[in-house]
């Protein structure tokens, strides 16, 4: 089998069939999409259904159709290399938006057509999006509002205190976000950061949201310490990222907390997506002991995770398995491009995980997808296969709902109706 990639402008409907449809909330057998102008004009199920006579008709034997994938959590800017920083320091815009290109791309080849890029330089991914070439839909931040020298304070966006925060928000909004971001605790990837502690202040972060949704945006807020994601969830965020429950002294999570996540519906970004760098392509790590093995490859073999996050994590899968178990609105928010074990495009990986999590591959499936989609604000046109939708589509061999493994072997990228990304042969009429 090659592999190619390519754009086709296809200017008649065109009709897909494929063995199954996962359509973002339920399983659809022999179904027929129809295709017009970029969206889903109908969709068929049943061998009797036939294509209008004026339709293309691409037979896709084997294969599961579901919508384009969405990741909640990406970082364009980041390269995924060994030191992604000062690779990112290293280039001017020209040469960061083109860098942003390919890691675009590789998230198109893995069926990846919506991204929420959660933090970038000088507003990058919003220029990125009227650069020529197909994309996938961007949802972006801008830079990330932080502590001044708190966590990646390198991209820009530092602001203290109420007035101070809320300017922040205010020049986001002029710039033209779609999203608020803020780092409510420190994070790994910046050194001095403390990720055991809160950023800003109660009164700070409640500013910062009461300013955002006055100009109708969302927050979401990078959160580990516990107080901190206590203090995001008070002052009303509507997403937290990572959500981590990390203390002085390891792992700590209040069951006055955990009610909250799930009384207020804050979607929580966990971030799953841990490439195996010894694993075969198609057979993700699912379980703790995969997961485990597989950072610690990727430590043998140059910068790879922080020992003290390592030793943590079976206490922070073991709370997201809870959250998971509970019912919390839980989405795949992979954190793509910080590191080599977090690729663009890793997000398949990450659903596998996430499933292995408690979600299992239909739960998974939906928080990849139509559940993404609503939590990026994007729920009306993105992460349905369904009438009036966007033409974002994914085809992959076999049935993903059986074996959710299916999703590394991707054979064909669809974006507003156009072919992206093909790997199979067509049958067509």
């Amino acid at each position: 089998m090659t592999t190619t990639t390519t754009v086709r402008d296809r200017r008649t409907r065109v009709a897909i069939r494929a063995d199954r449809l996962f359509d973002g909330v339920r399983s659809i057998a022999e179904p027929l999409v129809l295709v017009e102008d970029g969206r889903i004009a109908a969709v068929y199920a049943g061998t009797r259904a036939t294509a209008p006579p004026d339709a293309e008709l691409v037979g896709l034997p084997g294969a599961t159709l579901l919508p384009g994938l969405v990741d909640t959590h990406v970082h364009l800017v980041f390269d995924a290399g060994p030191d992604p920083v000062a690779a990112l320091a290293g280039r001017d815009d020209k040469a960061a938006l083109a860098a942003m290109s390919g890691t675009a791309a590789a998230q198109l080849r893995a069926g990846v057509t919506t991204v929420r890029d959660l933090g970038d330089r000088d507003y990058l991914a919003l220029r990125l999006r009227g650069t020529p070439g197909p994309l996938p839909t961007i949802v972006a931040a801008g830079p990330p509002i932080t502590a001044p020298g708190g966590h990646c304070h390198f991209l820009g966006g530092p602001a203290r205190g109420v007035e101070g925060v809320r300017a922040a928000v205010r020049e986001h909004v002029e710039r033209g976000v779609d999203v608020i971001k803020v780092m409510a605790s420190g994070g790994e990837l910046t050194p001095g950061s403390d990720v055991t502690v809160p950023q800003y202040s109660p009164a700070e972060l409640r500013a910062l949201v009461d300013e955002a949704h006055r100009h109708g945006l969302p927050v979401t807020a990078h959160a580990h310490a516990t107080a901190a994601i206590g203090q995001a969830v008070d002052a009303g965020v509507d997403g937290v990222e990572h959500c981590t429950f990390r203390t002085a002294d390891g792992v700590h999570v209040p069951d006055e907390l955990v009610a909250a996540i799930l009384a207020h519906r804050i979607a929580v970004g966990s971030t799953v997506g841990v490439r195996n760098p010894h694993g075969r392509p198609d057979d993700p790590p699912r379980d703790l002991q995969e997961i485990l093995a597989g950072l610690g490859q990727a430590r043998g073999e140059g910068p790879g995770p922080p020992p003290e996050l390592v030793r943590h994590l079976p206490a922070i899968l073991a709370a997201h398995a809870r959250l998971c178990r509970d019912g919390a609105v839980m989405v795949a928010g992979t954190d793509a491009g910080i590191a080599p074990v977090k690729p663009h495009g890793v997000l398949p990986v990450g659903l596998a995980q996430l499933a292995g999590l408690g979600l299992g591959t239909a739960g998974a499936l939906r928080a990849g997808t139509s559940v993404a989609a609503q939590v990026c604000g994007l729920g009306d046109r993105k992460g349905r296969v369904a009438p009036g939708y966007d033409a974002d589509l994914l085809a992959v061999d076999g049935d993903p709902v059986a074996d959710i493994g299916a999703l590394l072997r991707p054979l064909r990228v669809v974006v507003a109706g156009r072919t992206v990304f093909d790997a199979a042969p067509e049958v067509t009429r």
